[in-house]
């Protein structure tokens, strides 16, 4: 049996086109497909979809009533400049920073919470 491997995450939002766009510009991907309810992002060897969801709600964290139910770690070379990129993309930084030394807490503009990471080998 061929192993199998992670080829695509969807993240649930309000505004696919919104959200995907941030993410194809971070990660250097590109729209491959969109739609008003779904849109995917071709990046190196696996996809990003967004979905409308009706009435989305943004996870919390660390704490809430919403939990973030999973998030994405960023491989980057530089904590600072990849922090300044996602920020000005629209992404937030979050108030509750763990250990910013190793990697940062950051929210996309759906809310969904991701770590920028110096800690994961590229």
């Amino acid at each position: 049996m061929a192993t199998p491997r992670l080829g695509s995450i969807a993240l649930d939002c309000a505004h696919p086109a919104a959200l995907a766009a941030f993410w194809a510009a971070l990660l250097g991907g590109k729209v491959a497909f969109s739609s008003d309810d779904f849109v995917a992002v071709k990046l190196e060897g696996m996809w990003l979809a967004t979905t409308r969801v009706p009435d989305y709600r943004a996870p919390s964290w660390p704490d809430g009533d919403s939990p973030k139910q999973m998030h994405l770690d960023v491989a980057v070379d530089d904590l600072d400049e990849a922090e300044a990129e996602a920020l000005r993309l629209g992404g937030r930084r979050a108030d509750h920073q763990p250990a910013p030394d190793r990697w940062r807490v950051l929210l996309d503009p759906a809310g969904h919470p991701f770590c920028v990471t110096s800690q994961i080998p590229n």
